[in-house]
């Protein structure tokens, strides 16, 4: 039996096996680096064992290190959470022979799928559908193909290569990024992303717990998930759980894992492979089956049994967004710092029983937390469940559009868009849904009266705060000055450039006229601003209330809250409109030392992996320069223009910050 377990793993995973050990009397054991020393997760468990550094192959990955935490901490099982170590079979052996209860498949079953080829050659010998499988790139019939690594899950190293000439190339990129060798298979256009989830006992119980759809994705990893999927009828289910089964048992699998497949629009369908972990969207399939598959994961490797005698019916709709650190505007690049507020409304908690509908939240941060480089983006993933697809979408849309995330840029007002879109609302969906639908990468505040109204409240909340901070203030009206003709004046860097806001408060404290106007960055410190402008069209305003944290606005006869969050210069401002962040800019700013126009610069933090070239190299338009890693990905930096390397200050393996000097190109 388990009595005391470790999580070998941080965050929101870590946070949820927690959550089932304390409903079912098991005592918990966390680990932490350098920078995760206050982290949740360390919070919440009963012990805490530190890993002295913070990359992951210094402190969550390092085998030893983590056996030894075992030991010291007492515990007598491992749990490997969701991460690279639940696929690692000398990782599983390493708990097994240190006398502990490994909580995943046995170690000589995670030694097989370790290896994506043969593990497609023995489904196939089940008869179970695979793809092609090439592994030298003379074999390649036709275009387009996709190239993915030999071991590893998570979309990590795949391309689609689409003609010959680029072949080469990505092969030996994908093998750079994952380390390893890889093999190409016919790329199918329009598929969609199906997995079924089992749980299989040492008796030979196999149970499927229907199917989930992943088809909206970025990079190859998923961001929205749901069960059951749209595109899934009755008779399909039988089809891919019976598959599933059946690749289960010629693996000779046991545990908790995921059975993945592509499904065309024909209803043909084809093995991916089986992931031998909880899976992060496990929370869509507790929802819709009732079941607590952490339990369960924990029932088997204590050597139990599959405590039910079939596939559980499905109850309802459930769908879960992952919300990332992220920019997808820029390409999807990661982002590090401080999440100074993350408050989602009207959430449940780990585990909502049915058949109530409601939200759940699996975080794995808090307010303050820090966003490092070396992780996963993934902030959180909030979960919503209802009797219908269309009410649960609606649901999470909601909730997300209403969610105060302030600090780091994040996939939020994406996630929101894709939830709220047509196609998805009816279904329409493969994981090529992003590059269809460009218009879901527009900003969600994007009405132009909203962005206006968030600028008017960060400056009446400017203004109750410095209130607030001089007592002798408060007698006087809110804007209100002895000389009419000066207005109360602010200068944001908004969502479309720099703007002032600008606004007039009589005796009586009503708002007598307001505007936002753009502002050119040459002009910020020039005598013309703060004077209204001629024509003012925006809409009449009438200021309800306004304090340092929020501001209540009559809009043409509308009452509208407006919450600001103000950090630093940064004033966060969330709305039933939607959320935008303005950094106050001051009128007479200090010059700052100018960058070189063939200064090539961090576009993101991280360390240097690859340098292609060095100083005094002629390089071509395009040509790959540097490659910097950060939260698990390769980041490429190529050369803007052709030209000569004349320095390049870094080196491989220093870490960078954005923004920091990487290289100069001396035009040609």
């Amino acid at each position: 039996m388990i009595r005391r377990l470790l999580v070998a793993d941080r965050g929101e995973v870590a946070r949820r096996v927690f959550a089932t050990c304390r409903l079912v009397g098991i005592e918990t054991v966390a680990v932490y680096s350098d920078v995760d020393t206050d982290a949740p997760h360390v919070i919440e468990a009963d012990y805490a064992v530190h890993l002295p550094g913070n990359t992951p192959s210094a402190t969550y990955l390092q085998t030893e290190a983590l056996i030894a935490a075992a030991q010291r901490a007492g515990a007598n099982a491992v749990h490997p959470g969701i991460g690279l170590l639940a696929e690692d079979p000398d990782f599983a052996q390493a708990v097994v022979d240190a006398g502990m209860i490994w909580a995943g498949p046995p170690p000589a079953t995670l030694r097989t799928l370790a290896d994506k080829i043969e593990t497609k050659k023995l489904v196939a010998e089940a008869q179970v559908p695979v793809l092609p499988t090439f592994t030298d790139p003379e074999q390649v019939p036709g275009f387009p193909v996709l190239i993915k690594p030999a071991a590893g899950t998570g979309g990590h190293g795949i391309r689609v290569v689409r003609d010959a000439s680029t072949l080469a190339e990505a092969i030996a990129s994908t093998r750079r990024e994952v380390g390893g060798e890889v093999f190409c298979e016919p790329y199918v256009g329009n598929a969609r992303h199906i997995e079924v989830p089992i749980l299989a006992d040492a008796q030979g119980a196999v149970v499927p717990f229907g199917e989930r759809e992943c088809s909206v994705q970025r990079r190859y990893q998923k961001i929205i998930e749901e069960s059951p999927s749209p595109a899934v009828d009755p008779g399909l289910r039988e089809d891919l759980c019976r598959a599933a089964i059946i690749a289960v048992r010629a693996l000779g699998y046991v545990g908790s894992g995921a059975v993945e497949f592509l499904l065309d629009g024909q209803g043909d369908f084809w093995f991916i492979e089986l992931t031998p972990t909880l899976q992060a969207d496990h929370a869509v399939t507790e929802c819709v089956s009732g079941y607590d598959m952490v339990r369960l994961q924990l029932l088997v490797a204590e050597g139990g049994s599959v405590p039910m005698p079939g596939p559980p019916p499905i109850r309802g709709h459930a769908i879960e967004v992952r919300i990332c650190a992220e920019d997808p505007a820029y390409a999807w690049l990661p982002a590090a710092g401080t999440l100074h507020r993350f408050a989602v409304p009207d959430i449940a908690g780990w585990f909502r029983p049915l058949p109530q509908p409601g939200l759940r939240l699996d975080a794995g941060v808090a307010d303050g937390s820090v966003i490092g480089m070396h992780h996963d983006p993934m902030l959180a993933k909030l979960v919503a469940w209802a009797p219908s697809r269309q009410e649960a979408a609606r649901m999470l849309a909601s909730a997300l559009a209403r969610t105060h995330l302030h600090g780091v840029v994040s996939n939020r007002d994406l996630l929101v868009r894709v939830l709220r879109h047509h196609a998805f609302r009816a279904g329409d969906l493969d994981t090529g849904f992003l590059d269809r639908h460009a218009e879901v990468f527009a900003p969600l505040l994007s009405s132009v009266d909203a962005v206006r109204l968030s600028c008017l409240a960060a400056a009446l909340a400017g203004a109750a705060a410095r209130r607030a901070a001089a007592p002798v203030l408060n007698s006087l009206p809110s804007g209100w000055r002895n000389v009419p003709s000066i207005s109360q004046t602010a200068v944001y860097d908004g969502p479309t450039g720099p703007v002032e806001v600008g606004y007039r408060m009589n005796r009586r404290g009503d708002l007598a006229g307001w505007w936002v106007r753009a502002v050119d960055p040459e002009e910020l410190d020039l005598a013309g601003l703060g004077q209204a402008p001629v024509a003012d069209e925006h809409p009449a305003v009438v200021v309800v209330s306004a304090d340092a944290g929020r501001v209540v606005l009559n809009v043409q006869g509308i009452r509208m809250a407006v919450h600001v969050h103000r950090v630093g210069d940064v004033s966060y401002v969330d709305s039933p409109e939607g959320s935008v962040a303005l950094r106050e800019i001051s009128r007479f700013p200090l010059p700052a030392p100018e960058a070189a126009e063939s200064s090539l610069i961090a576009p993101l933090p991280g360390a240097v992996r690859r340098i292609l070239v060095v100083p005094g190299q002629r390089v071509r338009a395009g040509e790959l320069l540097l490659t910097l890693e950060a939260m698990k990905l390769e980041h490429p930096v190529h050369a803007p223009s052709a030209g000569v390397v004349s320095s390049l200050p870094v080196q491989p393996g220093a870490e960078v910050d954005t923004g920091e000097l990487l290289a100069v190109l001396d035009p040609e």
